[in-house]
Parts: C-alpha cells; structure tokens; sequence
C-alpha cells in the first residue's frame, strides 16, 4: 500500500433517512497508522457514518471503499479486515470464551492469546457467560475481543460508554498499546474527556456535513488554547472559571498550548464558517 493513501475513501457522500438528510456532499480519507476521532453533536450521523463504512449501510450516491472496493458490496476481502463496535450490544447466552472462539472463525488475524491478556487487563472472567455479565463488563470484553482480531480497520462507536474511571484510563491505554502503522482506527464520541492525548486526527462533523478534520499538530499550530486573567476579543471561544478565563484563541505567535478537545469543540461549534475556512486553507 502507497504510504499516506487512505485505507478507507470517501467522496460526495449523500445519505438520508427517508425525508432526513444525513450527509449531503462529504469527502473523507481515513489513512493507516491514526487513530480518528469523530466527534458532533447528537443526531449528526457518527455512527451512520461507521455503519456505511463497514457496509450496514449503503449510501444514496457518492463512493465508500475499504482497500478500493465499494463497502456496501459486502465482499469478504473487506469483512475478514473490519469490525464494529457498536454502541449497544446484546449480550448472547454463551461463555465469554466461546463467544470469542466462535465469532473470530472469518478474522484470520485473530489472536486468542491477546484476548485473553487484555481480557484479563479488563479485569474480565472470560469463564463467565457474556450475558450475565455487567453493562460495563460486556463493553470491555468487546473491546478485548475487537482488538485481539487485529483488523487494519477498527470502527468504535462510543467505546467509553458504561465505563468507570479506571477503564477508561485502560481503555485509553490498551486501544495505544494496539495500534499499528497498517491499521485505521475511528472512534466516534461525545465524551471528548475520556479520549484526550488519544484520538489524532480530529473529525467534527455537522447536520451540514464535516467542518473540520485536522491533526492536533495543525490544530494547535493554529489555535492557541490558554486560561488567561482577561477574556480575549478575538477568542473562538471563552468560558469563566475560578482559573481566569479559559480561551481558545488565533495563536499569532507560534506559541505552544495542549490542545484542550472541549473546548475546541465548543469554538467549531460556535465558529462553522470560520473554522471550515481556517483548516481549508
């Protein structure tokens, strides 16, 4: 594979339920070795997005392919490649075990000994029956498992959902731990906090389509995001907190600042137009 060319490519994506317009005209190239974040409010189409790349979903017009081929064709070069963590899950009345031996038949990149070491960093009985396992359990062992396939392209729709506070620091470290310079992985969210210093780059999409996609080395060569004694004119965005004022600001002067994903997403959201403009360019 040409490096820097996407794994997953799409262009003049339209997608609509019934009367409800979902995407009108999106173009998106997903390459190897990151790990996307897909942020939006509700109701924009993150998860429709995930559905029609890994081809649940077949768009109106416009292309989605996964290593060349059209995803909604189904073609088993593409399924044996890709997995999907949905958000909501039913639980089947099986073991653990042989829910992940059974289910892991057309993944040749399985590996049974991962699944049980990050089964067990999970803190996860894989002894137990997958059903009557808690919410937050069931979540974890599905990760467990869909990372232990080792697909080149990884979709995970909420992956933090339904987790205590210690997961998710694990989970932040094992998703890390598991990425690779052959694989894609995109992670919709709403819980921009549980993924910070995870997700690079970062997709914001819209009712209108996509209004940013930027790694956060752009992001921050572009944007400077400080907390400062006095709110800033010229701020995308300004909150007040016992600090001063958190800001997200032009950065002028090539200054260094931790790219804060709340608050970047609170100034897109507030600045559409400026930012579609700003990360064209």
């Amino acid at each position: 594979m040409e490096n820097n060319k996407p794994i997953v490519k799409i262009e003049n994506l339209r997608f609509s339920y019934r009367r409800h317009l979902v995407f009108e005209d999106l173009s998106l190239g997903l390459e190897a070795g990151r790990i996307y974040g897909l942020l939006g409010e509700n109701g924009v189409g993150k998860t429709t997005l995930l559905r029609i790349i890994c081809g649940l979903l077949k768009a109106k017009s416009g292309d989605c392919t996964v290593f060349g081929i059209e995803s909604s064709s189904r073609n088993p070069e593409i399924l044996k490649d890709i997995y999907y963590v949905p958000e909501i899950f039913i639980a089947p009345a099986i073991p653990v075990i042989r829910f992940a031996e059974s289910n892991s038949l057309l993944y040749p990149g399985y590996d049974p000994a991962q699944f049980e070491r990050l089964c067990k960093t999970f803190d996860v009985n894989t002894d137990y029956r997958f059903d009557r396992l808690s919410h937050g359990q069931q979540k974890k062992a599905l990760i467990a498992f869909a990372l232990s396939l080792n697909t080149r392209v990884l979709l995970m729709d909420e992956p933090s959902n339904g987790l205590d506070i210690p997961s998710k620091t694990t989970l932040r470290r094992v998703i890390s731990e598991c990425a690779t310079e052959e694989r894609v992985i995109a992670i919709s969210t709403h819980q921009v906090r549980d993924l910070e210093n995870l997700i690079d780059p970062i997709v914001i999409l819209d009712r209108e389509g996509m209004i940013l996609n930027a790694s956060v080395e752009e992001i921050s060569r572009k944007l400077l995001f400080t907390v400062s004694p006095e709110p800033d004119p010229s701020a995308y965005w300004c909150e007040n907190s016992i600090a001063g004022y958190a800001q997200v600001i032009p950065n002028r002067d090539s200054e260094a600042s931790k790219v804060n994903i709340e608050a970047l997403f609170n100034a897109v959201l507030k600045n559409k137009e400026t930012f579609k403009k700003l990360f064209r360019s």
